[in-house]
């Protein structure tokens, strides 16, 4: 199976569960979300990256800050676009080519479906539309055998070594690293890490 097949079946599976994985994050409060919110200046401009059902991205328009939210899933852009203050569209990882616009993107747990090998191009991407100085949340899982889950859901896994050498590379400047496990839909207990990352500031 191509890489384009595979992010095809994973982004049918999170169209056909959009709503079932709304419904079991909407009483659950997200890790790390409410002091990420408070680094960002009054009204900033945030982007979620893979919002999913836009759950992050709602709590971060309800705190005031200035909210896009993109995610492959037709389904759950559709759901993102409901919440108020929430501009969402759907948009691939590689569609990203916005220049120092945002104060801090947030990519919880879903640069894990970016096919391996584009992981570097897409953390530059990143790097690029952050202003300087401004704040990057990535999570991913870690260290386990590429491919679909029980689910059909593609994942690419990386080290938190190969992580970090990818964020210094794009010129991000790590100043948070956080370790833990946890299951998520699949129901399965999988290793995890949270960075957060600051981009270099310009160049004068």
């Amino acid at each position: 199976m191509t890489s384009d097949s595979k992010i095809e079946k994973t982004l049918g599976y999170y169209d056909s569960a959009a709503q079932q994985y709304q419904n079991l994050i909407a009483s659950e409060d997200t890790p790390y979300l409410a002091e990420f919110i408070t680094l960002i200046a009054g009204g900033g401009r945030v982007l979620d990256l893979g919002c999913g059902p836009g759950h992050c991205a709602g709590e971060m328009a309800r705190a005031g800050l200035s909210v896009d939210a993109s995610d492959g899933s037709a389904e759950m852009v559709a759901l993102a676009t409901k919440l108020p203050g929430v501009r969402a569209v759907q948009a691939l990882f590689s569609d990203l080519d916005e220049t120092a616009i945002y104060d801090a993107i947030w990519a919880n747990f879903s640069l894990l479906h970016a096919p391996r090998g584009t992981l570097p191009d897409c953390i530059g991407r990143i790097h690029q539309a952050l202003k300087p100085q401004g704040l990057f949340h990535i999570g991913m899982k870690l260290e386990q055998q590429d491919g679909t889950d029980r689910l059909g859901r593609y994942y690419a896994y990386y080290s938190r070594d190969e992580l970090v050498t990818m964020l210094a590379d794009a010129g991000f400047t790590i100043v948070r690293e956080e370790l833990g496990a946890g299951k998520g839909m699949a129901g399965i207990e999988e290793p995890w890490i949270v960075i957060w990352a600051r981009s270099a500031p310009e160049v004068l």
